[in-house]
């Protein structure tokens, strides 16, 4: 009983934690597998810096860890890269905030590149909260190799890669419909959408769809004022309506009086 008392699980983990970092065990594991383990490479996926890491991040990084320490175990070679995203609306949103900047206008007035060497600073501003919670959950990464979205090397990466894509004849333009936000100017990804969803009362409408009299529907032929009664709480959407769709195995309930 006196054991169980004195264990201290935190404290069992900072021990395994320091034992790792003095020894070097991650970069051995990788040494002992490089010249004979066949490789397994992995490239984190990059958070924002700008942002506190969450519970959420641990659960992500742990599922990779198991599956990275699982590699390992089977004798593959499993270098793993840390990266830094320092591109999207995160990053410049948190630049006008601390510079007090509301338009891109406001940018423009501020200049461009003055604008752009704060959004550069503004991208590092919880990286030793990141590099730290990386650490204590003892997830090995290679933090001091990591890849920065920024850089120039980064991105002229990219550009090799699509150019050999449009060498290939793989590129091709189109159009897409993508959610727009006309104060950035920009697409915005489902992440960004979510960031400001929240829950509310919203109002709905109800709408009667005339039918062509003398249509069979089963055993009902339509008359002369026969409706479909549909509900939407997305009525912009009725002036692109076309069709309405119908189940073959649905029961519908017609009325007298519509």
């Amino acid at each position: 009983m006196s054991d169980e008392k004195s264990f201290n699980l935190p404290k069992e983990e900072e021990k395994i934690l320091e034992f790792w970092k003095k020894n070097k065990i991650f970069e051995k594991s990788l040494k002992n597998r490089q010249s004979k383990g066949r490789p397994f490479v992995f490239y984190e996926g990059p958070p924002y810096a700008n942002g506190k890491p969450g519970v959420h991040h641990v659960l992500a990084r742990i599922y990779k860890d198991i599956i990275l320490r699982y590699k390992s175990m089977r004798g593959y070679y499993v270098p793993r890269r840390a990266g830094w995203d320092t591109h999207g609306l995160p990053v410049e949103i948190a630049a006008e905030k601390a510079l007090g900047l509301k338009s891109k206008k406001d940018i423009e007035k501020f200049g461009i590149e003055r604008f752009n060497e704060e959004a550069r600073k503004a991208v590092w501003i919880y990286k030793n909260e990141w590099e730290n919670l990386t650490e204590r959950i003892g997830y090995w990464l290679d933090l001091k190799n990591a890849y920065v979205t920024c850089s120039s090397d980064y991105v002229e990466t990219l550009w090799w890669v699509l150019a050999r894509i449009w060498k290939r004849g793989l590129l091709y333009k189109a159009h897409k419909v993508v959610p727009w936000c006309p104060r950035c100017g920009t697409a915005l990804s489902s992440h960004e959408l979510a960031q400001e969803y929240k829950e509310v009362e919203d109002q709905s409408v109800y709408v009667k769809f005339k039918l062509k009299p003398g249509q069979k529907i089963g055993n009902w032929t339509t008359g002369d004022k026969s409706y479909i009664l549909s509900w939407t709480t997305t009525p912009w959407t009725l002036p692109g309506n076309v069709a309405l769709a119908v189940g073959k195995k649905i029961q519908y309930v017609s009325t007298e009086k519509c």
